[in-house]
């Protein structure tokens, strides 16, 4: 599924922009259909997926049935003019955006249960963070693979193998994960020792069977700044590299080679961010957050994302500077998809782990709206380094709005020794 969206994030803009003419502010809308999208998707599916069992699991049905949808809409992006003509809609705006929606809410309908099952399987504590670190590890190697196939071969050879790895790796690896029938545990952890306290069979370790609301709301809102200049990242970087770095102007008709410069471009520097976001959460992150904490490890990570950003402005503007401040922003979308779902995993009713992650994601897809909604701002810019500064200010916000979350360290062994003895 992180293929899947790395497909999105590499073709969809580049593919609006060059093979259907839409400019900024109508991508901008394309790009609107994912988050209304996932608004009800991943709620609606990490509740449901909290109350079924179904192929021998709770999450395995929403991951197979979403990769599968995911896969058919990104062989539908090259091909939007085709269905067009077929359906004879008058607006290719309105059949991208038609296909956005779907794509979209496929992936929400396989994230979300992708991300519940590893709460589901892990204790809680410094375990549960290793698990998400790496599921980010992952999912980040395939997320570098999709760009640098979009930027060494082609987007649209990205585009075709793409489907069918989306599609194999979503109905081959779910048949192979043993998940827990039941997610509740003992209401008195008294009546356990430490070992059992933390069998991954259970997958929650010590109880904890409500939710600390005041938590997760600091943990929302904090997490939604980030996600409001990483998303303006993704949507507009290849108007900063079309206009500042290659000197075009946005609406400009450009040949072939130019167009595949700039998707070469755009792979590599999304290629790079990507590799700093496989590489530290298992490897950096982790270590750093055993020792400091997860709070102080991701906010200073987004700290130093959103110097990354303002430096793009000051000194970005030859590819080689924008790939090498692409590598430092890195440090921050390290942190963003892998530490927050463990944070957040700690402070919510364990039984309830899908409408939570589900719930959880409007800190995403909310402010993926307000990104989306920036299209006709920026296209007015004189200077679309406005993209970076909107990037850099909100991930300097989010930084000091996550110092006000409070450690839960009530997972670890430390922790789970006090709670049973």
């Amino acid at each position: 599924m992180g293929f899947a969206l790395c497909v999105q994030i590499a073709a969809l803009s580049w593919i609006l922009n060059t093979q259907y003419g839409l400019n900024i502010e109508e991508i901008g809308y394309v790009w609107l259909a994912g988050p209304v999208a996932g608004i009800l998707g991943q709620v609606i599916i990490g509740a449901v997926s909290d109350n079924v069992w179904l192929w021998g699991g709770r999450r395995r049905p929403f991951i197979v049935i979403g990769g599968t949808i995911a896969a058919l809409m990104i062989l539908a992006l090259p091909n939007l003019g085709l269905i067009q003509t077929a359906l004879g809609v008058e607006s290719i705006i309105g059949i991208a955006i038609a296909v956005a929606l779907t794509l979209d809410l496929a992936i929400n309908v396989s994230f979300n249960p992708a991300r519940s099952i590893i709460a589901d399987v892990t204790p809680l504590g410094d375990a549960r963070t290793r698990g998400f670190t790496w599921m980010q590890t992952i999912s980040g190697f395939f997320g570098v693979l999709a760009y640098l196939m979009g930027a060494f071969i082609s987007n649209y050879f990205l585009i075709y193998s793409g489907a069918a790895i989306v599609l194999l790796f979503s109905l081959i690896p779910a048949f192979y994960i043993r998940e827990p029938r039941h997610l509740s545990v003992p209401e008195e952890p008294e009546a356990l020792n430490v070992q059992e306290a933390l069998v991954p069979d259970v997958g929650i370790g010590v109880a904890n069977n409500s939710t600390d609301w005041s938590s997760f709301l600091k943990i929302c809102l904090a997490h939604g700044f980030t996600w409001v200049g990483v998303q303006t990242m993704f949507i507009y970087t290849f108007a900063y590299i079309k206009e500042v770095i290659m000197g075009f102007e946005t609406t400009q008709d450009l040949s072939a080679t130019q167009n595949d410069a700039i998707g070469f471009s755009i792979g590599v520097a999304f290629a790079i961010l990507n590799t700093v976001g496989f590489l530290l959460p298992a490897l950096v992150l982790t270590p750093i957050a055993e020792r400091i904490g997860r709070v102080k490890t991701h906010a200073a990570a987004i700290a130093i994302s959103a110097l990354g950003y303002g430096l793009i402005v000051a000194f970005g503007t030859s590819v080689a500077a924008f790939y090498a401040l692409m590598a430092v922003v890195g440090i921050g979308w390290a942190a963003v998809v892998s530490l927050p779902f463990a944070i957040m995993t700690e402070v919510v009713d364990q039984r309830r782990m899908g409408l939570m992650m589900g719930l959880f994601n409007l800190s995403v897809v909310l402010p993926q709206i307000v990104a989306s909604n920036l299209g006709g701002f920026i296209e007015a810019a004189a200077d679309k380094s406005m993209i970076f500064w909107i990037s850099g200010g909100t991930l300097a916000v989010s930084a000091l709005l996550w110092l006000l979350v409070k450690e839960q360290r009530s997972g670890t062994k430390e922790g789970a020794l006090t709670q049973v003895h």
